[in-house]
């Protein structure tokens, strides 16, 4: 990415609450980016994208809108905010605007979604980023920013082996504060995508099972005390993959989400919509670094089977189609 600010290039595959949202504020600062979209492609092709944000609003009234890979340019850095439930896909859609010299940076949730990317197109090229944001697509084209916004972006390396901060991850770094995203970087991804399950693993599942937004769960002695449970058990499940998160980390985790606007979670919107749920890459993935370290995490585990028979009965999936599914899934 060693092209000029004003002449780099920005793909967004999934332009949705994150991908909109980030997508946005690039092309606000004046990077061509050029917008992956599927049922709002109509919608935003002819009418731009309009941010709600807690930021300030603003409008696009002109946005590089696609339906298809094939008929983008090649870019030097290719985001994808899609749900880690279609990463199936991402072989067939990131090579064609993968530009030679270019970086994948994969805005998602969870835990061992870089690996298989990293195969296609090198390790070295592939940057894993977390996004700490209350962010909702409330419409077609339309995002709604409601708290928080910030990203940490982390070098993806074999076996999610320690990286360092990389000259990729610095120049990353430097366009998404240009366009206005608070960004640090972090040299080990593996610590950082462990530390935001602390957060994702307990709020996105008890916000299913519970039927809550955030502000009902932590407001909520019962659903709080869980909440923290979980956490901890996280806690062990870093420590046996070798990663130390301090324990303030888990007291301040709570305080953020006393202090953020009620917030319902990706999940809890996707069990509404009846799509599927992220539970590959947010719990079963994490169970199974912990137990091959050799440690099991019971309440995660059982908050994961909980969340498939939901899952399960919320789509209308027979018990029957639940092997085959878990297998297109994982």
């Amino acid at each position: 990415m060693s092209l000029l600010p004003e002449t780099r290039r920005y793909a967004v595959l999934g332009t949705g609450a994150l991908g909109g949202f980030y997508g946005a504020k690039l092309q606000q600062a004046g990077f061509a980016v050029h917008f992956l979209l599927h049922s709002d492609y109509e919608h935003v092709r002819q009418k731009g994208l309009r941010v709600q944000s807690c930021w300030g609003d603003f409008h696009l009234p002109q946005v590089n809108a696609y339906s298809s890979v094939l008929d983008m340019p090649v870019c030097e850095g290719v985001i994808v905010a899609l749900k880690a439930t279609q990463n199936a896909l991402l072989p067939q859609l990131i090579p064609p605007v993968l530009a030679e010299n270019g970086v994948v940076i994969l805005l998602q949730n969870g835990l061992g979604v870089e690996p298989e990317i990293a195969e296609s197109v090198g390790a070295e090229r592939v940057i894993g980023g977390l996004c700490f944001i209350s962010s909702n697509k409330v419409g077609p084209g339309h995002i709604h920013h409601l708290d928080y916004g910030s990203v940490l972006l982390a070098q993806y390396g074999p076996d999610y082996a320690a990286q360092g901060i990389t000259p990729r991850l610095e120049q990353v770094q430097a366009d998404f504060q240009r366009a206005g995203i608070p960004t640090s970087l972090s040299p080990d991804l593996m610590m950082a995508r462990w530390q935001k399950l602390v957060w994702n693993i307990p709020f996105n599942g008890l916000s299913v099972v519970f039927n809550a937004d955030t502000q009902q769960m932590i407001a909520d002695p019962d659903a709080r005390a869980l909440a923290e449970t979980l956490m901890r058990e996280v806690v062990e499940g870093a420590a046996a993959c070798h990663r130390q998160i301090p324990d303030a980390v888990i007291g301040q985790m709570l305080t953020n989400t006393e202090k953020m606007a009620p917030y319902r979670t990706s999940m809890k919107i996707d069990y509404e919509r009846k799509r599927p749920l992220e539970l590959q890459a947010i719990f079963a993935n994490p169970l199974r670094y912990a137990q091959q370290a050799g440690i099991h995490l019971p309440r995660i585990e059982m908050l994961y089977r909980q969340l498939q028979v939901l899952d399960r009965l919320n789509r209308g999936i027979p018990v029957s189609g639940w092997d085959q599914l878990k297998q297109e899934e994982g």
